[in-house]
């Protein structure tokens, strides 16, 4: 557990340095123009900036828990044929269903984030 914990405070770390390193991103000028349209386009600028970061999350996220939960799965499938071997069929046909939903979960997530770039 106390591994575990080690992890998640150097994953949260190397988060906030990551995003630490994208202030400058957030904070880019446009050259040019009057100050109605440098601060429109600023503004768009900020928009596009914080739904690229939104769709990002977004997807990662729903790819990190859809991996952990195909790891899991399949572990625990094998687990179970490895005790039982004459309910291989079954579980093999139940683990693939599962397999399929999580995936469509994924999917799902990626249809979100297209629609947040594209239409919002």
């Amino acid at each position: 557990m106390n591994t575990l914990l080690k992890k998640m405070n150097i994953l949260g770390l190397v988060l906030l340095l990551a995003l630490a390193l994208a202030v400058p991103a957030f904070a880019a000028e446009t050259e040019g123009g009057s100050d109605a349209a440098q601060t429109e386009a600023m503004a768009e600028a900020g928009t596009t900036s914080w739904k690229a970061l939104a769709s990002a999350l977004a997807v990662g996220l729903a790819a990190a828990g859809g991996a952990v939960g195909m790891g899991i799965a399949s572990g625990k499938a094998a687990e179970s044929i490895g005790r039982q071997p004459e309910a291989e069929g079954k579980i093999r046909t139940t683990l693939m269903l599962g397999l399929v939903f999580i995936e469509t979960a994924i999917i799902y997530a990626l249809l979100v984030v297209i629609l947040i770039i594209f239409v919002l």
